[in-house]
């Protein structure tokens, strides 16, 4: 087995980590690494805490794709006062009121940046080059401090996308703004303004509408393709949690590692698979009325489901029918005064929003260990997208994406706590890791091409069959009384909270639950 960089600890000896983010994931790696009794320091490059919540990051009207009681910690809930769809601003208090329950705040250093890491020569630990903004300039000092253990909670979206191109200059000179969405915090940048809109995420969409609402003299959205989007309530009954978060509709998917009897009942029920998503194309098409709008996707609906599926904003497809936002499909070239210019031609704009994504920038990762950390195709090899072998003492929480982050996060943050520790009860060897590396790569680029998003780290729809994979590495039991409700009914939190307390080592004192 690989030197995975911590033992049990001892009682009173430190064992010093270090959390790289505190967003949803560097916060609760924190929450469950202190209640382990490790020491614990989280490092933020902003001044809030949040990652994707934070205000100084959320346009206005933001809110969460993921339904409350899907999206909050197992032994943490929501407000019940919350709506369905939690705003960001509500987001951002429940975070804050989690790092205040669990006394997070003291162990995070905000206005830290991580500038470089690397092995110690011993091959325990790391140090970790870190610079500090104390002054009015945002310059600090630079220190290097020696950690037992790195965990990097950066999540998908750490770094906004650009889009250099040609005439950005001579229009931002004649007053035009060009800004990622993440920058889009105020709308009122948007009124009497020819707004442009350069893609179709559910950011792109949301700011669409805000702009529109917000008294733009025009909006166009610029797409490159017309992409499948879920509406909260399918046929306006029928909450989408209740058909994307379910095994059974999991069951539609071909996972990694299937056995024979999942790839034979697969193949039997493969015409049934069909015909259920060619009738959920066409409902979806009804409801938002693709055909009218011009913005009926080419691809199957099936093989958009991944991390990247986003939300209907409601309205925006009426808006297009009604001619409110004109939408033009091409690829954005460049800008003149007054105008971006979309393959050729001339559209009027006087401030472009860029809703085009983000990247997983990890800047402070050596040239060796990224080499050994991601393929040249972008795909992360990481076991479980936690561990990978050839890196011993670094961990990563956060980055199995999927519908339900903070749960992902939370059971990642367990299962890498314990890995590290070397109390998992099916503990993986180096050979076993690498082998299924190499077999959930194959897969992604074989079966499950879309993987590639996200660097490969994304687990929708797959949530139960990678759960399921840490609950038992863990040795937590996970018998349903309800065989059938449990196929049809959606991820709950609630009830990983009670299986985590069958898990070997989960020491109740620490991970104190609200009830």
């Amino acid at each position: 087995m690989p030197d995975v960089g911590l033992t049990p600890k001892p009682a009173g000896q430190d064992r010093r980590i270090i959390v790289i983010g505190a967003g949803i994931s560097g916060l609760v790696a924190a929450k469950v690494m202190r209640g382990r009794g490790y020491d614990v320091t989280v490092v933020e490059k902003s001044g809030d805490l949040g990652g994707v919540w934070e205000p100084a990051r959320s346009y206005p009207g933001v809110q969460t794709q993921t339904p409350r009681d899907l999206y909050c910690f197992s032994d943490f809930p929501m407000p019940a006062e919350y709506p369905e769809w939690p705003s960001g601003a509500q987001m951002h208090a429940y975070l804050n009121a989690y790092a205040e329950h669990f006394g997070l705040r003291p162990c995070i250093r905000f206005h830290t940046e991580v500038l470089s890491m690397s092995r110690e020569p011993s091959g325990r630990g790391w140090s970790v080059t870190l610079r500090g903004a104390d002054n009015a300039a945002g310059i600090g000092p630079v220190q290097t401090e020696y950690f037992d253990l790195v965990v990097v909670a950066t999540g998908q979206f750490s770094t906004p996308k650009t889009l250099k191109l040609p005439g950005d200059e001579a229009f931002a000179a004649a007053g035009g703004s060009i800004r990622h969405s993440s920058q889009y915090v105020d709308g009122a940048v948007a009124r009497d303004r020819d707004v442009v809109v350069v893609g179709f995420s559910k950011s792109a969409t949301d700011i669409a509408m805000d702009a529109l609402a917000k008294g733009a003299r025009t909006v166009s959205v610029i797409y490159r393709q017309a992409t499948w989007k879920i509406p909260y309530f399918f046929g306006g009954v029928i909450n989408f949690k209740n058909i994307l978060y379910c095994r059974a509709s999991e069951a539609m998917f071909m996972p990694w590692g299937p056995s024979r009897a999942g790839r034979l009942a697969r193949k039997l029920l493969a015409p049934m698979i069909w015909a259920n998503w060619r009738g959920l194309e066409a409902l979806l098409g009804l409801q938002f009325g693709l055909k009218k709008a011009g913005l009926r996707p080419d691809t199957r609906i099936e093989d958009g489901i991944h991390c990247a599926t986003s939300i209907e904003t409601p309205g925006f497809y009426k808006a297009i029918r009604d001619g409110r936002i004109r939408v033009v499909k091409g690829n954005i070239t460049g800008y003149e005064p007054g105008h971006a210019i979309v393959d050729g031609a001339k559209i009027a704009a006087d401030a472009v929003v860029l809703a085009i994504g983000w990247s997983q920038h990890l800047p402070f990762l050596d040239t060796d260990t990224r080499a050994r950390l991601i393929d040249p195709d972008g795909q992360y090899r990481l076991h479980r997208m936690m561990i990978n072998p050839d890196l011993p003492g670094l961990g990563f929480v956060g980055f199995n994406s999927s519908f339900a982050s903070a749960l992902s996060a939370e059971l990642g943050a367990h299962w890498l706590t314990r890995y590290f520790e070397g109390t998992l009860k099916r503990q993986p060897t180096e050979a076993a890791m690498q082998a299924d590396i190499a077999r959930t790569l194959e897969w992604k680029r074989g079966d499950r091409k879309v993987a590639a998003t996200y660097g490969g780290l994304c687990i929708a729809p797959f949530h139960h069959a990678h759960f399921d994979e840490l609950m038992e590495d863990m040795g937590a039991k996970k018998k349903p009384a309800n065989v059938l409700a449990a196929h049809l009914a959606p991820i709950s939190p609630k009830a990983y909270a009670k299986l985590l307390e069958t898990a070997p080592g989960h020491d109740l004192a620490a991970e104190e639950t609200v009830r």
